[in-house]
């Protein structure tokens, strides 16, 4: 059966309350200079998704089954599209102290596995049409961001490399073994826990996975998981500028006194430099399709082409 779709009349400029004000019209210096920071982000994405528009014929409508990355606020009216690898878990956990109504105050001593359970935030999918159309016209939304490369390589090395993955071995590191590793030894095809990047990457590309359905949502593009051709964010923040941005999005809706978010020092954090090492070990028509995927990533969020890259 087919799902009514919605009207996304997401521009927001007459959106609710203090915050969407205060974004459109600072009164402070330091939320000026960010708020011009953040109009130029959102320029950014509205020029590549007409540039997008007018070189596709891919046009189609969302439907609420589309709206499953966007956590929902009530109190703080406020919307998040959460993106794995882009400090999701730190997020969802503020996203709980706002939504918990006193339940929770420190954000870090929510375990991060309680952070992902479903049930413990609501999504705009669970909403009626006309709530859906409402919250978005209305609610203060903001997702954030990472340079592509360096999230799919944070990516493949947490979800292949780290022993306590085995979910993600089987359902996934199986079946890529199986259609691309020659002579694969039977604990290779039973376990899938020795994937290599090259064939992560090669299952990427492949036709037959995009006929599989959709990418898994840690390695799907922003593109396909917050939908920002057809719904309009009013801020859009970066892994590269994570604490500011992420403090400024809590500034605007007023929390900014009571509520920090989490101080990220992780050394073990994907690089520039790691993901270079990661994509020399593949060949240049890999990257070249690699590029391809997530183009539409690069060209929304200003990242520029990474000099390791082999496109010629």
């Amino acid at each position: 059966m087919r799902r009514n779709p919605f009207v996304v009349d997401g521009c927001c400029r007459k959106g609710s309350r203090n915050a969407l004000q205060e974004l459109y019209n600072p009164t402070q210096p330091e939320l000026s200079g960010a708020a011009v920071l953040h109009q130029t982000r959102r320029d950014q994405v509205v020029d590549a998704c007409r540039v997008y528009s007018a070189s596709s014929r891919k046009r189609r409508v969302l439907t609420p089954g589309d709206l499953k990355h966007l956590v929902v606020d009530e109190d703080h009216e406020l919307i998040y599209c959460y993106v794995p690898k882009v400090a999701c878990t730190n997020w969802k956990r503020v996203m709980m102290v706002l939504t918990g109504r006193g339940k929770y105050s420190d954000p870090m001593e929510i375990p991060s596995n309680e952070a992902h359970v479903p049930s413990n935030l609501k999504t705009l999918n669970q909403y009626s049409i006309a709530e859906i159309n409402h919250r978005l016209k209305n609610y203060l939304k903001f997702l954030f961001v990472r340079e592509p490369f360096e999230r799919l390589v944070s990516a493949y090395r947490n979800k292949f490399t780290l022993k306590y993955n085995s979910s993600f071995h089987k359902r996934f590191g199986t079946r890529i073994v199986r259609r691309y590793r020659k002579n694969a030894t039977q604990d290779a095809l039973l376990n899938g826990a020795d994937v290599k990047f090259k064939e992560f990457a090669e299952y990427l590309v492949d036709p037959a996975t995009q006929r599989d359905g959709p990418l898994n949502e840690h390695w799907q593009t922003v593109y396909q998981l917050c939908h920002p051709c057809h719904i309009h964010y009013d801020l859009v923040g970066k892994y590269e500028t994570l604490e500011e941005d992420a403090n400024y999005v809590l500034r605007l809706v007023g929390v900014g006194d009571s509520l920090r978010f989490p101080s990220y020092a992780k050394s073990t954090r994907t690089t520039d430099a790691m993901a270079a090492q990661f994509f020399s070990n593949i060949s240049t028509q890999q990257q070249i399709q690699l590029y391809q995927l997530y183009k539409l990533d690069f060209l929304m969020f200003n990242y520029s082409t990474p000099s390791y890259l082999r496109l010629d």
